[in-house]
């Protein structure tokens, strides 16, 4: 819960452009670190399933993130 505040005070301090692009890189980071906890802490391994769909989720942040801009 610290680390979610920790990000929504942060994000209210970056450019308001980029606000929607951290956010969705955040989303990306919080659905891998999720199978790391659910691998590491409860001890349940996630699937080939689980994996593509993290990879999937951290290409579409990356493709957010650092896609060319027409600026």
């Amino acid at each position: 819960m610290v680390s979610l505040a920790f990000f929504a005070i942060v994000l209210t301090r970056v450019d308001a452009a980029w606000a929607g692009r951290a956010y969705a890189a955040y989303g990306g980071v919080y659905i891998a670190a999720s199978l790391l906890w659910m691998w590491l802490i409860e001890r349940s391994a996630p699937d080939r399933w689980d994996v593509l769909g993290a990879i999937v989720c951290l290409a579409g942040a990356a493709v957010i993130l650092f896609g060319p801009r027409g600026q």
